[in-house]
């Protein structure tokens, strides 16, 4: 396999400090569930809720709000009090950007399995 060629802003950031690494890896963590990514396609037109979140996601409100936690502690949600309820909106377009490109890698990279009559195994 070829490897790809770093995009230039990729190739020109100097190695990061093991901290800030981390930090990126505690990122990536709150990415990597998939209710998480549900409630951020759920905030894409707008804000909601904690219950018409939990509605959408057949979860509890008390499931919901500790995903939200999480996804405001990273930055990757605001939260906005009005009166007694909490609304949640996507921070900024940042991570829509992200995971535009990471689907567009999983479709290419399955492109390629299916082109090759591999057999398609998740988590590659």
């Amino acid at each position: 396999m070829t490897p790809h060629p770093l995009p230039p802003a990729c190739a020109a950031t100097p190695p990061l400090p093991d901290a800030v690494l981390e930090q990126v890896a505690d990122y990536f963590r709150a990415l990597g569930e998939p209710t998480r990514l549900q409630i951020l396609q759920w905030l894409g037109p707008g804000e909601r809720n904690v219950g018409e979140l939990a509605r959408l996601c057949g979860c509890s409100m008390a499931n919901v709000s500790r995903h939200l936690a999480l996804l405001t502690r990273h930055g990757l949600v605001l939260r906005e009090m009005r009166g007694q309820n909490a609304y949640y909106r996507r921070a900024d377009g940042a991570v829509d950007v992200l995971c535009d490109r990471v689907c567009e890698h999983i479709g290419r990279h399955f492109e390629r399995r299916l082109a090759g009559s591999a057999p398609v195994k998740g988590g590659d």
